[in-house]
């Protein structure tokens, strides 16, 4: 079926600026926001400025606060920090009508209990349609129409295709895959990876240490993929490699600015402090690292950013804990 409107739930970067793309592609939005005058801004002023500051919104881009709202579209983002997906589901459950797109938008894993947002979903959504959509992505950008690729994953076919041809538009290309897994563990793993890459620079260490970093840590995303059940060549693709390289590449993302603070000395709780924006891999990273102990699979690179960002270890620790591994074959 035509997807013709949507409801967006989270009011930040990135639920804004999916909202100004669907707009430009001719959708009716109705995006919900929990702050009042993130919502009172958009429809006064048609600005985020909080959250996607110097950005000029579609004037009929309308913000809400009450989800029975966005429950009435054609389809729903789901857009909340992945922290927060369980609780905000469970507000719309009553409300949500059986067969309705619910479509997974944000990157990580529920660090109660390590499970997929799918999963999450699954238990509090029941009567939903699920997909996901992730890849390499900055909100800023994409509101301003520049050009960008994302996956939608769906394991039916007719819904992914649907769903890729309403939120597409000329800038924002969508590819189809029926890897759900896949492609949420791409986007999860990346922001673990990111605060890595960041400690490597705001250490100083250099382009070699920064490459390595990397490559190693999509080792660890492929190991962790393999056991959970994704598909190689998902991680090999935009959700996977390609969102890695993003995050990792540019202080751009909030995972490797936060993690650049850490490598320069400052504390994590003052770093956070200072922000509105979630940087997710700061609680993604308890989750991947519960979840690859539970598979035996080994992740050193995560479990010292989880040490990091929990406090057991600090950063110069956790770093010369790194470079003492035995040496060993690299595949």
């Amino acid at each position: 079926m035509p997807y013709n409107s949507f409801g967006i739930i989270g009011g930040g970067a990135w639920g804004t600026a999916l909202g100004q793309t669907l707009r430009q592609a001719g959708r009716d939005v109705v995006l919900w926001a929990r702050e009042l005058e993130v919502v009172e801004e958009i429809n006064a002023e048609h600005r985020n400025t909080p959250f996607l500051p110097g950005v000029t919104l579609d004037a009929d881009l309308r913000a809400t606060g009450d989800l029975a709202d966005v429950a009435r579209q054609d389809a729903v983002l789901m857009v909340a920090p992945a922290q927060y997906v369980r609780p905000v589901a469970a507000e719309l459950a009553g409300q949500l009508a059986a067969g309705k797109p619910v479509v997974i938008c944000a990157k990580g894993l529920e660090r109660t209990t390590a499970k997929l947002l799918g999963e999450v979903l699954s238990e509090t959504l029941p009567q939903a349609m699920q997909a996901v959509l992730s890849g390499p992505s900055f909100a800023a950008d994409v509101a301003r129409g520049l050009p960008a690729a994302l996956s939608l994953a769906s394991v039916q076919e007719d819904l992914g295709r649907s769903l890729a041809a309403a939120i597409g538009y000329r800038h924002l290309r969508i590819y189809w895959s029926n890897d759900p897994v896949g492609v949420q563990l791409g986007g999860a793993v990346k922001n673990v990876l990111a605060i890595a890459a960041g400690i490597v620079e705001g250490k100083g260490f250099g382009a070699s240490a920064h490459a390595a970093l990397v490559t190693r840590g999509f080792a660890e995303m492929r190991r962790f993929g393999a056991a959970l059940g994704a598909k190689p060549d998902t991680l090999m693709g935009l959700s996977g490699l390609g969102d890695l390289l993003l995050t990792c590449g540019s202080p751009q993302s909030r995972n490797m600015s936060l993690g650049r603070a850490l490598g320069q000395g400052q504390i994590l709780q003052q770093v956070l402090g200072n922000r509105r924006s979630v940087a997710e891999g700061v609680y993604t990273a308890a989750a991947v690292v519960r979840a690859a102990a539970r598979e035996g699979i080994e992740m050193p690179i995560s479990e010292a950013v989880h040490g990091i960002v929990a406090g057991s270890i600090g950063t110069d620790t956790a770093i010369e804990a790194l470079l003492s591994r035995p040496q060993r074959a690299e595949s």
